[in-house]
């Protein structure tokens, strides 16, 4: 081949793999808002007319197995005609899950959290527009010898009343794999804790089932669903203020 031809193939193969990345590159940014999910998400008391508050969650994790930290995206949105005048997002953690910060935001004292919760940061929104959305960037940690759980309330600034919830959901996958780098864990699934011999399931996450499917919460879930639908807060900082 000719050193003219040889160039020709060469720039037109480097054309093509460019063209390539720049259309992945494209797609990947195209498809960042499907990485995130509603799921085990609803509607509690109703918001200010004209205000639509929801949250979105990453899907999937990853959970490195030395450090065992993680980092999961947390979304807030308006999807109303009206904006939402002042309103907070919290960040609970339960069982594996804890929640180390969540940035931009201040922790909750651990007197103040729900019970059985062991993390939390409160996030204070001074207005979310029509249309608009706020994202959060959460540190977390996950201990893959238990299961573990997140919650996203939505509530007006004092707390008295919660217009969303998404959770308490779980994240996990049926098969970790402590020798790997990381375990991937999905939003919705029950983990399975580490147990010896897991390396020999199949390398395959697990189903989570319809969206729509109504999460096996357990009891500490259950309660707090239960607070989320009178208004949810926490019941030992209720207790305080009525004694």
């Amino acid at each position: 081949m000719s050193s003219r031809r040889r160039a020709a193939v060469t720039g037109s193969l480097l054309t093509a793999s460019v063209s390539t990345v720049m259309i992945l590159a494209f797609g990947a940014s195209a498809d960042d808002k499907g990485e995130l999910s509603d799921h085990g998400g609803k509607a509690m008391v109703d918001a200010p007319a004209g205000v639509k508050l929801s949250t979105l969650l990453s899907k999937e994790i990853e959970v490195d197995n030395k450090s065992q930290e993680t980092e999961i995206s947390g979304v807030v949105k308006n999807d109303g005609t009206k904006d939402s005048g002042k309103i907070r997002l919290l960040v609970v953690g339960f069982d594996g899950l804890t929640v180390k910060n969540v940035e931009g935001c201040s922790e909750i004292a651990a007197g103040d959290l729900p019970d059985g919760a062991n993390s939390g940061f409160v996030c204070s929104i001074d207005n979310l527009a029509a249309g608009k959305s706020k994202s959060y960037a959460i540190d977390a940690t996950f201990d893959l010898k238990k299961e573990g759980k997140i919650c996203l309330p939505v509530q007006n600034p004092d707390g008295s009343k919660t217009y969303w919830q998404q959770g308490p959901v779980p994240f996990g996958a049926n098969n970790p794999k402590p020798n790997e780098p990381a375990t991937p864990l999905l939003l919705g699934t029950d983990n399975s804790p580490v147990t010896p011999g897991a390396d020999d399931k199949p390398d395959k996450l697990p189903d989570t089932g319809p969206a729509d499917r109504i999460l096996p919460l357990g009891m500490t879930g259950a309660a707090l669903i239960s607070a989320g639908a009178a208004g949810l807060w926490w019941s030992r900082r209720r207790a305080r203020q009525e004694s």
